[in-house]
């Protein structure tokens, strides 16, 4: 039996530019449930703008794949809203202006207060021009755009870079109330790993062009174990990174079977540990949890 229709379902999906020999993306399959945030994480060129830009139906994969809320890309666009890394807009324009332009051309879906809520907060006033504001006042008047639009899928590529910390923790605060209240999809691209354990449901790794971790954030966790002893076997465990540590020795393993809790100390990894763990490591075994795994290329395609 086929699954529920997925916020954003990629098979095979491979990207390669014209003018680069290598690809951006390969062969990157996962599937994103419905009315969860998820962090989109991964080290500078792993092909995450790449992949939201795909999403967004901004560009079109060489190879394989993508869905967006159960169709094509391109046919999806009324539903999505995407703020890119550059956070484009019309400098000529107020921020009043552009929000009345965002209302013009999202007819029957604008939510006029939510947009002022982000845009105005901070104090920005409605006549300022845009080519007159500071990076982190651009970036409010992009996601007022975004949360103006009252999208099923909200994709933000480092949303919250130009923002000081407490700008980045209200609005990260705003972000999960509207996936509660709105039941919206957001992907997050994000470097910030220290913030997204309290604020994102699913995680995407991507390194090396590739889907190197995919799933819930507790199933991903609850997959890995820190071990930490003097024992030279680490028996049949998957080791995703070892070190030397005061105690001995530590790593942060996939564990095949019972660990000897006799023979070592055994910890819950946050999922910061966890994350650097897989950047430092860009070999270790992929994992895609049930949850991530997608329908087959057949259900896909159709």
């Amino acid at each position: 039996m086929s699954k529920e229709t997925a916020a954003l379902e990629a098979v095979g999906l491979g990207m390669r530019y014209a003018r680069r020999r290598e690809h951006v993306l390969r062969d990157c399959s996962f599937r994103l449930p419905t009315g969860r945030i998820c962090a989109l994480v991964g080290p500078n060129g792993a092909g995450k703008s790449t992949l939201l830009a795909l999403a967004a139906g901004l560009l079109r994969p060489t190879e394989g794949t993508v869905r967006v809320l159960g169709a094509r890309p391109i046919e999806s666009r009324e539903r999505v809203a995407y703020v890119a890394q550059n956070k484009p807009l019309y400098p000529q324009l107020t921020v009043d202006s552009t929000l009345r332009l965002g209302a013009e051309l999202n007819p029957g879906r604008w939510d006029q207060a939510a947009a002022e809520r982000i845009a105005y907060d901070s104090g920005l006033a409605p006549g300022a021009k845009i080519r007159t504001l500071s990076g982190g006042q651009r970036t409010r008047v992009a996601l007022a755009l975004a949360f103006g639009k009252r999208s099923e899928l909200l994709l933000l590529d480092e949303p919250m870079a130009d923002l000081d910390p407490l700008a980045r923790h209200q609005l990260t605060g705003t972000l999960m109330a509207q996936a509660v209240e709105h039941g919206t999809t957001i992907v997050m691209s994000s470097h910030v790993i220290a913030e997204l354990e309290d604020s994102c449901d699913d995680l995407l790794l991507l390194g090396g062009g590739r889907i190197r971790l995919a799933g819930g954030c507790e199933d991903i966790l609850a997959a890995h174990t820190l071990i930490t002893g003097t024992n030279q076997d680490f028996g049949p465990h998957i080791i995703v990174e070892e070190r030397v540590t005061g105690r001995g020795r530590t790593a942060l393993v996939r564990p095949h079977g019972e660990i000897d809790t006799g023979a070592w100390l055994v910890e819950e990894p946050t999922l910061e540990e966890l994350l650097l763990a897989h950047l430092r490591n860009p070999g270790a075994p992929a994992l895609l949890t049930e949850s991530a795994t997608p329908a087959t290329r057949q259900e896909a395609a159709v």
